[in-house]
């Protein structure tokens, strides 16, 4: 496909589409206070299934949603997720009790999985190797601008409006993303290789779900608790499960070789280790603002708004070095765990101008790095396994991500309040990151600094949906 067939219109699209997607990850974790004291009257297990019920849902269907959206059509596949996506919003939106809203943000988190990979397949398929570090750069972006349009979106509506206002507003928003899919996004040729595999679909789903269960639910049951090693060994014996199915099977979902490759190994540990520290940040910082430094939710959502700086400028510079991500991505993850230790030392008596500074570098570090992370992931699978390099890509991108939620909150359980533990809990995870960056910059010794090409190339003629 020419290089010209990405027109601007359809790259605003997509981007605002995986935006809109990532944005419900953050939005509801401001909510928190006054779903808790809202008509439903949740328990405190019920506000946290209804926080946690997208990400479990969205990371454990994201590879075969990619997979389908390659065998099946990923025009249709965006579409269809942005449908599930309303419908998952009307339904909390409505919800006369916590058990319908759990499952809306269930049904959305679904939506969402369909929406992710497809938007950045569509986006690799239409681009052309010319342009396809200019035009992931940009999906990346939208991706990290979603995380903080949810916490400013969150802010706004937990101080000026309902709960439910937040749901309703995504179902109009999701209709018009789908008429602009419809009149801007063409449809791309289908990989004729592949199968929906439904018995490797159900073990690989219900072996990242148990592990994401035991991740997120970890620091409140305690990690050692029979519940949460139970998720951990289910988790553990279903993906391995999972792993001999592919391997025997004739048609499996993925080919779990394809993580021979040492660059799409190194890809998913950075693009897991940012997520981690941004995620991390995210957590801590809500509380400190709100707790600590005594801002309303409108301007918490809005302090945050220093990240934006640099994942909106830096990636414009970050993917002319595209084809050197060695130096790239070391620099950018270092920035991140260097940042997130500088966070470590706010207090109540920190001025914001500096707070915000120390957030300004994390931003840099997260532009320049995930471009060239998620560009990693694409050009380790073949063109025509795009969808499935997407859903692997946001997978690791959400399993770092409910990590550093977790971590984070284990560190901060071990002092008497968040003021004393935000620091130690910071320097946790910014030396976990500085560890992992030291990993993920010796991944890519040996590969020339670049990830090489899995084995594998697309059909000769595909068809076209």
């Amino acid at each position: 496909m020419p290089a010209h067939a990405l027109k601007r219109s359809t790259l605003l699209t997509l981007c605002a589409c995986v935006l809109v997607a990532q944005s419900m990850v953050a939005a509801i974790n401001l909510l928190i206070p006054q779903l808790g004291s809202s008509s439903l009257h949740p328990s405190h297990t019920e506000v946290l299934w209804t926080v946690d019920a997208y990400v479990i849902v969205f990371a454990g269907l994201l590879v075969p949603a990619g997979a389908l959206g390659d065998r099946h059509g990923r025009k249709g596949a965006l579409l269809a997720g942005l449908a599930l996506f309303a419908a998952g919003a009307a339904t909390s939106a409505l919800a006369p009790a916590p058990a319908l809203l759990i499952a809306g943000r269930g049904l959305s988190g679904a939506g969402a999985a369909l929406i992710t990979p497809a938007t950045m397949s569509i986006l690799v398929r239409l681009a052309g190797p010319e342009r396809r570090a200019q035009a992931l750069a940009s999906w990346t972006l939208a991706l990290g601008v979603g995380g903080l349009a949810g916490n400013l979106g969150g802010g706004l509506v937990g101080q000026f409006l309902s709960w439910r206002a937040l749901f309703w507003a995504m179902v109009p928003l999701a209709a018009v993303l789908a008429l602009a899919v419809a009149v801007t996004t063409p449809r791309t040729a289908r990989s004729a290789q592949g199968s929906p595999d439904p018995v490797g679909t159900l073990l690989l789903t219900a072996g990242l779900v148990a592990v994401l269960f035991g991740i997120i639910e970890g620091p409140g049951h305690g990690w050692t608790s029979a519940r949460i090693l139970t998720a951990f060994t289910a988790g553990a014996l279903l993906l391995a499960a999972f792993t001999l199915h592919a391997l025997r099977s004739a048609e499996p979902l993925f080919d779990p070789r394809v993580f021979r490759s040492r660059g799409l190994r190194t890809a998913t540990l950075g693009l897991a280790t940012g997520f981690f520290g941004l995620f991390a940040l995210f957590f801590v910082n809500s509380q400190y603002l709100q707790e600590v430094k005594g801002f309303p939710p409108a301007v918490t959502g809005l302090a945050i708004v220093p990240l934006i700086v640099g994942m909106a400028l830096v990636p414009r510079f970050a993917a002319r070095w595209a084809a050197h991500p060695r130096p790239v991505v070391g620099t950018g993850l270092a920035l991140i765990g260097l940042g997130l230790l500088a966070a470590s030392t706010a207090d109540a008596h920190t001025p914001y101008p500096l707070y915000a500074c120390w957030l300004l570098v994390l931003s840099a570090g997260t532009g320049l790095a995930m471009p060239a992370l998620t560009l990693g992931v694409v050009v380790s699978l073949p063109e025509h396994r795009a969808g499935l390099g997407s859903g692997l890509g946001t997978s690791a991108r959400e399993v770092g991500a409910a990590l550093g939620v977790a971590v984070a909150g284990t560190a901060l359980a071990g002092h008497a309040d968040f003021a004393s533990g935000m620091g130690p809990a910071l320097r946790v995870v910014g030396t976990v990151v500085l560890v992992a960056t030291a990993v993920v910059v010796a991944g890519y010794r040996g590969t020339g600094g670049a990830a090489p090409v899995a084995s594998g190339t697309a059909p000769a003629k595909e068809p076209v949906a």
